[in-house]
C-alpha cells in the first residue's frame, strides 16, 4: 500500500526554528570526507609499519629465523593493537567523516588481522624457544612463567582472543548487549597488559634512545586521543550542558519519546541524523548505555530521541521522571547532510529507523521523498508528525506497508524504488532501518546504478 503526502499547502516555513549552526550545513559539500579520512587512516597505519619495519631490521639480533619472525609480527601487532585504540577512540574529526558504521567495518578488520597476527607471533615465539631450551619444562618455567614481560604478553593475548570471540556473529547475536559491552572492556586489559610486555620484551627499543622515544610517541598519541574521546570530551560536555529529561510522551502503545534539555544546548556540536549514547542516571539504569538517535532536528531548545519498546533499555523509557540526570556521549554519525552530492534526497526508512530519517527530513532542503517501510500503518512510528511535516515542507511521503511475500515488485526493490522516484539516480539516498531491509536496499540501489557517494546509510542494529 502506497501513502502518498497530503496536497501542499501554503505554511510558515518550518526552517526558521532551526539554528544557524544546522541551517550552514545544508548546502551540499562535495562528499569527499569519507574518502579523504579513511586515506589518512591508511597511510598513517603504513608509515608506521614501515617505520618499525626499519627499526627492526637495524636493530633486531634474534638467534634463529623463526624468532625473528615472530618478533616481526609481534612488532606489527603492536602497531595495529594501537590503530585499534584511535578507532574506539571514538574521535570526532573521524567520527563526522566515516561514521560509526564505517569505523565499524574498520574495526572490525582491524581486530581480526590483530588476533591473527598475534596467534602467530605467540605460536612461533613459542616454538624457537622450545628449539633452544628443553621443551617444554625449561620453556614453560624460564620464558612463561619466569618473565614479567612474556607473561603479560600471554595474558594480553588471551583477553584479546575472549573479546574477538565474543564480536563474531555467531555470539554476538546470542549475548545481551550489556555482556557483550562488559566483555568488550576487556580491551583496556590488552593494552594495559601488552604496554607491560612490549617494554619488557620489545627488541627494538633498547639500543636507541630514538627508537624508545618513537615507540613511546606512538603510545602516548593513542593513548591520548583514546582518553580525550571517551572520557575527558564526554565529561566536559555533560557537566556544560547539564541535561536532564524535561517530558516524556507515550507515542504509541511501545514507542515513547524523551525530550530533554540543558545549558547551551544551541553551541552543542551536532547535526540532524546524528545520535547519542544514552545513559539516564537513575538506580536501575545507570549502568546501562543505549545508542539513540535524535527523532528531531536540533533547535538549540531541546534534544529529543524516539525508542520503541524492544528490550530493557527502550522498554524502561516510560517509566523515567521529569528531572532524571542524563549523561550522553557524542554526538556521532556522519548520517548527516554534510556529505551529500545532490540538491535532492531520497530517505528511506524501515520501522523505528524512521527517527534520523525525521529529523534528517526537517533539516534537508531541495526536493524531498520519503519512503517509509512498516508493517501497517498503525506500526509506524511519527507517522502523524510526518505527514505534518511533508505538507510543510513540501516533500513527497509514501509509507509502503503489508507483507513483503504479498507485494509484487518486492517493496523497496529496484523496480519498485525506480517507479517511485524515476529520477533515484539524480538524489542523494538516505537509508535507516533493520540490518537486513538496510542491506537489501542498498544492493538495489548498487543494481539502479546509484553512485557510492550518494549512498548513505546508518544501520539501527545496536539498541539492546
Amino acid at each position: 500500500m502506497l501513502d502518498g503526502a497530503l496536497p501542499p499547502v501554503r505554511t510558515p516555513d518550518p526552517r526558521a526554528a532551526v539554528s544557524e549552526r544546522v541551517r550552514s550545513h545544508r548546502r551540499p559539500r562535495g562528499g569527499t570526507g569519507p574518502q579523504r579520512a579513511s586515506f589518512a587512516l591508511l597511510a598513517v597505519a603504513i608509515a608506521n609499519a614501515v617505520v618499525v619495519e626499519a627499526l627492526f631490521f637495524t636493530a633486531s639480533d634474534a638467534p634463529n629465523l623463526m624468532l625473528a619472525v615472530g618478533r616481526f609480527l609481534g612488532l606489527h601487532a603492536a602497531v595495529v593493537l594501537a590503530l585499534q585504540l584511535v578507532l574506539v577512540a571514538r574521535v570526532p574529526w573521524l567520527d563526522r567523516r566515516l561514521g560509526m558504521g564505517q569505523l565499524t567495518v574498520w574495526h572490525r578488520w582491524v581486530g581480526i588481522t590483530l588476533a591473527w597476527t598475534i596467534i602467530v607471533h605467540a605460536t612461533l615465539a613459542s616454538w624457537a624457544y622450545a628449539r633452544i631450551n628443553n621443551w617444554p619444562f625449561d620453556t614453560l618455567k624460564d620464558k612463561w612463567l619466569g618473565s614479567l614481560g612474556t607473561l603479560a604478553g600471554i595474558v594480553s593475548g588471551t583477553v584479546l582472543l575472549v573479546v574477538v570471540l565474543a564480536s563474531t556473529r555467531f555470539l554476538r547475536r546470542r549475548l545481551p548487549y550489556e555482556l557483550w559491552h562488559a566483555v568488550h572492556l576487556g580491551t583496556y586489559a590488552v593494552v594495559a597488559f601488552a604496554i607491560v610486555h612490549q617494554t619488557i620484551e620489545n627488541p627494538i627499543s633498547q639500543p636507541a634512545t630514538w627508537a624508545k622515544a618513537y615507540w613511546w610517541a606512538l603510545w602516548t598519541v593513542a593513548i591520548g586521543l583514546f582518553v580525550c574521546g571517551r572520557l575527558l570530551l564526554p565529561l566536559y560536555r555533560n557537566l556544560r550542558h547539564n541535561l536532564r529529561v524535561s517530558d516524556v510522551v507515550a507515542e504509541s502503545e511501545d514507542v515513547t519519546s524523551v525530550y530533554v534539555t540543558g545549558r547551551d544546548l544551541a553551541k552543542m556540536p551536532l547535526d540532524a541524523g546524528q545520535f547519542f549514547l544514552w545513559r539516564f542516571l537513575t538506580p536501575a539504569r545507570w549502568w546501562q548505555v543505549n545508542p539513540w538517535s535524535l527523532s528531531k532536528a536540533p533547535d538549540g531548545q531541546s534534544l529529543r530521541l524516539t525508542a520503541k519498546a524492544v528490550g530493557g533499555g527502550s522498554a524502561g523509557l516510560r517509566k523515567l521522571r521529569v528531572g532524571t540526570r542524563v549523561f550522553v556521549e557524542g554526538p556521532y554519525g556522519a548520517f548527516t547532510s554534510k556529505h551529500r552530492m545532490k540538491s535532492n534526497s531520497l530517505l528511506i526508512a524501515g520501522g523505528v529507523g524512521i527517527t534520523p530519517i525525521r529529523s534528517l527530513m526537517e533539516s534537508l532542503d531541495g526536493n524531498i521523498v520519503v519512503l517509509y517501510r512498516a508493517r501497517s500503518e498503525a506500526d509506524a512510528p511519527l507517522l502523524s508528525e510526518l505527514r505534518h511535516l511533508a505538507v510543510s515542507r513540501r516533500a513527497k511521503l509514501q509509507l509502503v506497508t503489508g507483507r513483503t511475500r504479498d507485494t509484487q515488485p518486492a517493496p523497496l526493490s529496484a523496480e519498485h524504488l525506480l517507479a517511485a522516484v524515476p529520477d533515484i539516480k539524480q538524489r542523494d539516498v538516505y537509508v535507516c532501518g533493520p540490518t537486513a531491509m538496510t542491506n537489501a536496499v542498498l544492493a538495489a540501489l548498487r543494481q539502479i546504478g546509484v553512485p557510492k557517494t550518494q549512498m548513505h546509510a546508518e544501520v539501527f542494529a545496536m539498541a539492546d
